[in-house]
């Protein structure tokens, strides 16, 4: 990566480690939603980005340390170490198992997402199926954080349960388009990448459109 660095004249090309373009745009999300600048972010902070709050942060506040690892996870649910973020908020008990029972609290808040917009949600049982189905655990009915680092649809099962507007847009993508997405295991830039991409340019275009009103 040091020698990528001296040949690359644009240090955000370089995506192995943060770029200027990476810690920008986690710095403006954790600035937007940090509501009273108290460099913590707490429960009714953090349910403004995607309704989260209170699935991922059950007490207390959250600091930007934490808040760059809880970002990351969120937009780029393929990566492990972001597997394994997610299986720690999952596994409630803390036995190393998803269960049935975790599964249906966690998609009990989805279903009050989708009543709130006027969509009748899938009954837990068939949601259930799709979710056996799409991860294939090695034991009957007991997910582990190997079943789903092995699955490679990581990112679809917890969206699921996490964010609506991607469960959403799976939902209706076609499923072999889905399939060659995680088949394909080419030099595509992450999720996290791509995101960060088009939330620093995002960025970048509105500060420019207030500066030339402001002259």
């Amino acid at each position: 990566t040091l020698a990528l660095l001296e040949e690359e004249e644009d240090i955000n090309q370089i995506t192995d480690y943060f770029s200027y373009e990476h810690f920008y745009v986690i710095y403006c999300k954790f600035w937007e939603l940090d509501g009273d600048h108290d460099l913590y972010i707490s429960q009714a902070d953090l349910s403004r980005y995607n309704d989260q709050g209170k699935t991922v942060q059950k007490e207390g506040r959250m600091s930007y340390a934490d808040f760059v690892w809880f970002l990351i996870s969120e937009e780029d649910k393929r990566n492990p170490t972001s597997i394994e973020y997610w299986f720690r908020c999952m596994d409630v008990d803390g036995d190393g198992i998803l269960s049935m029972y975790e599964l249906e609290y966690f998609y009990e808040e989805q279903c009050e997402r989708m009543e709130a917009m006027g969509i009748e949600p899938l009954p837990f049982h068939d949601l259930l199926c799709q979710m056996l189905d799409l991860v294939k655990p090695a034991s009957e009915g007991k997910i582990t954080l190997r079943d789903l680092k092995r699955c490679r649809m990581a990112h679809i099962f917890y969206d699921t349960f996490f964010n609506l507007e991607k469960y959403l847009d799976h939902e209706q993508r076609d499923p072999f388009a889905v399939q060659k997405d995680v088949e394909n295991d080419g030099p595509e830039p992450s999720d996290w990448d791509r995101f960060a991409a088009e939330e620093y340019e995002a960025l970048v275009t509105e500060e420019s459109t207030q500066v030339q009103l402001q002259e």
